[in-house]
């Protein structure tokens, strides 16, 4: 999916805005065609802590109610849940996002590593001595 909204930021930027309460979300929809209805979800988009979500998600509130409803049986249900979860302020997928942007993150300090509580190094360590061994003639 694109993430739109983070056009120049870089990922210690985009960790600041969501540290002040931005969030990742996208918005579910539902198009239906007599006995085929399809559930779809938008691209993601980053809500800075200052906007709404209703500016990004109008335009699929209004595919939802000209295209959603048509689609029998599934379309009024789909329909219904997807403008609930639009009006709720879309589908938060913040942390998957940000574990994503993390990981590819070229700023992001990978020498070190955490697992289990052990925090263990990706570097050689320099005073390590090469070993030696004792090999009779």
């Amino acid at each position: 999916m694109k993430i739109k909204n983070i056009d120049g930021l870089s990922v210690s930027e985009i960790r600041a805005i969501i540290a002040d309460g931005g969030r990742f979300v996208y918005f579910p929809y539902t198009v239906s065609v007599v006995l085929a209805t399809f559930k779809r979800a938008s691209s993601i988009y980053l809500i800075r802590p200052y906007e709404k979500s209703i500016k990004y998600s109008y335009r699929h509130v209004l595919t939802n109610a000209v295209a959603g409803w048509w689609g029998i049986p599934w379309g009024p249900v789909y329909t219904i849940g997807s403008i609930y979860a639009q009006m709720q302020g879309g589908k938060d997928v913040t942390d998957a996002v940000m574990s994503e942007l993390m990981q590819h993150d070229p700023e992001a300090n990978t020498s070190t590593y955490n697992i289990g509580g052990v925090v263990s190094s990706n570097q050689a360590q320099s005073d390590v001595s090469t070993p030696t061994y004792n090999i009779p003639k």
